[in-house]
């Protein structure tokens, strides 16, 4: 089937060297940044039923010449991105119930 939908996997590693899975759901890009919506994948079923439903917003920096993900630690730049990852997400969401 040539519409199967395939997601976008990141694995992050932290900094107690923990590697943790994501599907990429957005990115945008702006004057501002680079900036990922990610949710997280788990490997046990009963974790995902756990889970409160939240997506991660992560910020492409520049390390040592070295691209890395970082959390968006301003505020007001979370609370901007969050309106606008949302604002896609619903297009999404209404291109998709349109398409059925």
């Amino acid at each position: 089937m040539d519409n199967e939908y395939k997601p976008d996997l990141i694995t992050l590693i932290d900094d107690d060297n923990v590697e943790h899975n994501f599907e990429i759901l957005d990115i945008i890009e702006n004057e501002k940044g680079v900036f990922y919506a990610l949710y997280p994948i788990y490997d046990k079923p009963e974790d995902s039923v756990e889970d409160s439903g939240e997506y991660y917003i992560m910020e492409v920096i520049n390390e040592d010449g070295e691209e890395q993900l970082a959390e968006v630690e301003d505020e007001a730049l979370l609370d901007e991105l969050s309106a606008e990852f949302e604002k896609h997400f619903e297009e999404m969401f209404d291109d998709v119930e349109e398409d059925q």
